[in-house]
């Protein structure tokens, strides 16, 4: 969970407190993470892949990262005004 947590905070440094304690108390943010950290690194190896599909599965990786940016900051969000 450790990663996956410092690739969120990577994303948003400037939240990383926010974000550890969210990970630490909430079981569904740390999945959220989680599946942060395993896009972005899906996207570093179709990046380096020579694959006909890179393009591709490229395009498909970057926008799942984008997405799951937005759902751990709308989180952040969410948490800091309760």
């Amino acid at each position: 969970m450790q990663h996956a947590v410092q690739a969120a905070i990577a994303r948003f440094p400037d939240r990383g407190h926010a974000i550890a304690e969210l990970a630490r108390t909430d079981e569904g943010f740390q999945s959220l993470c989680e599946d942060f950290a395993a896009a972005q690194a899906a996207l570093v190896h179709w990046e380096r892949s020579s694959s006909p599909v890179r393009e591709a599965r490229c395009a498909e990786y970057r926008e799942l990262v984008r997405d799951l940016a937005v759902e751990i900051q709308a989180e952040l969000d969410r948490h800091s005004q309760e």
